[in-house]
């Protein structure tokens, strides 16, 4: 599996090849399409990430290698987009990858900072946040 920056390049790549942030936009939802969703059982307070306008779910789970894998869901499509994002960054990673991803760079580099509500700018840092902690939990086991 390729690291957490080649990840960010490849996605930097593949936003760059878009033209407008309409494009990047449809692009992003388009993302969100291709998740999983959750289940009913695991949509619920424990996996419910505080801080979104919309309804955010993430589950992480550790897995036998020490890497933390990560799946979410929202009620938004452009959330789910940006859900995708992150999963892409972040999972498969181990705590230690996660913790020293400096994900405020990445975001300015595929322009996601300046092209978001601050809103969703607000829930994709509490995205990344609830992720960080949980890798700070995997880590400090």
């Amino acid at each position: 599996m390729a690291g957490i920056d080649d990840a960010l390049s490849e996605l930097a790549d593949e936003f760059d090849l878009l033209g407008d942030w309409e494009e990047r936009y449809r692009y992003v939802i388009e993302l969100g399409r291709d998740l999983a969703p959750l289940s009913d059982v695991e949509r619920n307070d424990l996996t419910k990430v505080r801080g979104c306008a919309s309804q955010v779910w993430l589950v992480t789970e550790p897995q036998a290698d020490g890497t933390l894998r990560f799946r979410g869901d929202s009620d938004a499509h452009i959330v789910r987009g940006l859900i995708a994002i992150v999963l892409r960054l972040y999972s498969g990673r181990t705590p230690a990858e996660i913790l020293a991803f400096d994900a405020r760079a990445a975001f300015d580099k595929l322009g996601l900072t300046g092209a978001l509500s601050s809103q969703r700018s607000n829930g994709l840092a509490s995205m990344v946040a609830r992720i960080r902690r949980d890798a700070e939990l995997a880590q400090a086991a």
